[in-house]
């Protein structure tokens, strides 16, 4: 217990975040929260895509805490967004380092890594994301590498419009005769379909193989990914009715090291990621205006640790980023490759008052630079105290401040300015926000709540606009206040599990001189967002799953006229567990149940219902 303990100390200082640390205990690898919410896919009920095999993004569709905007499907092109940010103010993170495309935060999600080899996702904001974050300044989603358990799988799903995948998963295992544990784990899936609308098609695959080496405190995992996608949707980029397609193929090469002495842990990652992508803005005209052929190369190393005493607790991290463009129409921005540098450290300290009541205070600053820019110092703080009477046994109350910064990618900065249809501004200069926050955390055996008010000042956020005069979109500069309110709330019973989630946002922005009659992204939120969650044994090995999404949009021009500003979407599946074949699941499953036609981005038309059968076998 004293290295559960001894994390847990070092890892409270950032107490109401969902960020995980792993370590091992017992001969048993385990997920540990720096705080007492649950992660994210203990918040939904379908944690595996209904429309193709699952990608680590799949568990992100109905989460309560981030707001995933798509085309064709999450796992086509998922913008995640946090907090009322945009799409590229969102990191993806894998041991300690930031999973990257200098392109576009498009691609932020391509990343082929089968699920079964990660932990379950957890959400960085406030000065979770100040330290770990590394070009996202409103959040990050985090994962670890899991440990390796013997395990075989099958899956296959069926459905409408030529729909199919096929998935196979293998885990093994070997005791080495000095104590160490090797294992191997690696998959193979395939998905295509005709499209649930015309010109709405898809054909992936992904392969993924890791090795594993554990021995005592460590585990050491080296993994290779491919990945194969393409996709095609109407208005995919653009609103003017164009059949688009994209065609992605993403590498990623990863090493990862990690380790737990009790009172000091560390981890090191170091990949190298290779993106390509081919899009079309017209498929019956291929190359049409210009070719929009991209490929990016990045290489990144990242260490952190963290020390602790019987008062005083440290963590550190430090991360650098090289990065490379290749492509037929960014070129012209002033570069096409780019170094980047981040350090963080924090400091916290703890102390009873004399009424019983526990405190922590935490400080810390960040160091973000590259060396095709300026450079920012920025500070992070938070006070938290628990056991104050009226608050409840496992509760907490905190006050968070912190502030982040990134640099826009090559799409915004080295795109023509004067023409064609995503044009740039090589003036975009580095983003920075400010985030004010007030929460508070409790949980008991079967029911937790967390709840948070914060304000956030974006400085100079790039967002993509449109003018009634301008061809295309453009990359504009814009302040804005963020305003918002989340509350969560989850019930476990007997027969199975309730989660709730509402979140409030209100925005006050400025986008200066720029001519803007509409965004894309910034103005793109929900003023109101409820979520629920709930899973139910209606029998024994029957179980009724669903997700559902209640929002109350910002108006937008963008929109379709026609389609609907406010949206109930729901995902429904019904799932059997035969006890003759242990190890079978069978499942039927609606997506998009009331065959909502909201368009989570303005102009791209949804999804309609889709159907599907799924049958998985493990051993």
């Amino acid at each position: 217990m004293r290295s559960i303990l001894a994390i847990k100390r070092i890892s409270s200082i950032l107490l109401a975040t969902c960020v995980g640390l792993v370590a091992q205990e017992d001969d048993d690898y385990k997920l540990y929260e720096l705080d007492t919410v649950e992660t994210v896919s203990q918040r939904i009920a379908l944690e595996d895509s209904l429309t193709t095999f699952s990608m680590p993004v799949s568990a992100l569709k109905y989460e309560p805490l981030v707001d995933v905007q798509s085309r064709n499907s999450v796992e086509s092109q998922g913008d995640v967004t946090i907090r009322g940010g945009i799409f590229e103010n969102t990191g993806f993170m894998l041991g300690s380092a930031t999973l990257f495309d200098p392109q576009t935060g498009h691609y932020y999600a391509e990343i082929p890594v089968s699920p079964h080899m990660l932990s379950r996702a957890s959400v960085l904001t406030g000065s979770a994301n100040a330290f770990s974050g590394f070009n996202s300044s409103v959040g990050s989603i985090n994962y670890q590498w899991s440990a390796i358990r013997p395990n075989q799988e099958l899956a296959l799903g069926v459905g409408e419009d030529g729909y199919w995948f096929g998935s196979a998963y293998g885990a093994h295992l070997e005791q080495a005769d000095d104590g160490s544990t090797w294992g191997i784990d690696t998959e193979v899936s395939h998905s295509e379909s005709d499209g649930p609308i015309e010109n709405g098609d898809h054909d992936f695959d992904r392969l993924s193989i890791r090795f594993q080496r554990i021995e005592g405190a460590s585990q050491s995992d080296v993994f290779f990914g491919y990945q194969d996608k393409f996709f095609g949707w109407p208005n995919m980029y653009t609103p003017f009715g164009v059949a688009e397609t994209e065609d992605i193929q993403t590498s990623l090469f990863f090493l990862n090291h990690r380790v737990d002495h009790g009172d000091f842990f560390w981890q090191a990652s170091a990949y190298y990621r290779k993106n390509k992508d081919d899009y079309e803005y017209d498929r019956t005209r291929p190359g049409i205006f210009n070719p929009f052929e991209h490929t990016t190369e990045v290489y990144d190393i990242a260490v952190e640790g963290g020390w602790t005493s019987d008062q005083w607790n440290l963590l550190t991290k430090v991360e650098w980023l090289q990065d490379d463009i290749k492509s037929t129409s960014l070129t012209f921005g002033a570069f096409n490759s780019r170094s980047y540098l981040k350090g963080s450290v924090l400091v916290d300290t703890e102390w009873d008052d004399n009424e019983g009541n526990q405190w922590r205070l935490a400080g810390g600053l960040s160091y973000d630079d590259n060396n095709r820019g300026g450079s920012k110092v920025l500070p992070m703080a938070r006070l938290d105290v628990s056991g104050l009477p009226g608050l409840g046994d496992n509760s907490q109350l905190y006050i968070d401040v912190s502030r982040a910064s990134q640099v826009a990618g090559y799409t915004a900065i080295a795109g023509n300015p004067n023409g064609g249809l995503f044009r740039g501004n090589p003036n975009l200069v580095r983003e920075t926000a400010t985030n004010y926050e007030l929460g508070y955390v409790t949980q008991s055996d079967h029911f937790s709540f967390q709840a948070a008010v914060f304000k956030r000042e974006d400085d100079e956020l790039v967002d993509w606009t449109f003018a009634y005069d301008v061809f295309g979109r453009t990359a504009n500069h814009v302040d804005i206040d963020t305003t918002g309110v989340e509350l969560l709330a989850s019930y476990d019973f007997d027969k199975g599990r309730v989660v709730v989630g509402y979140t409030s946002l209100s925005k006050d922005e400025d986008y200066g001189v720029a001519n803007v009659d509409a965004s894309f992204y910034a103005l793109n939120f929900a003023r109101h967002r409820a979520t629920l969650a709930f899973i139910y044994e209606l029998a024994s090995g029957i179980e009724l799953r669903s997700d559902n999404v209640f929002r109350i949009q910002q108006d937008n021009l963008l929109r379709t006229e026609g389609t609907s500003d406010d949206a109930v979407l729901s995902s429904l599946g019904l799932y059997y567990f035969p006890k003759s074949i242990e190890g079978l699941e069978l499942g039927l499953a609606l997506v998009n149940l009331w065959d909502s036609d909201f368009e989570e981005i303005p102009s791209v038309p949804a999804a309609p219902r889709q159907i599907s059968l799924n049958a998985t076998y493990r051993w």
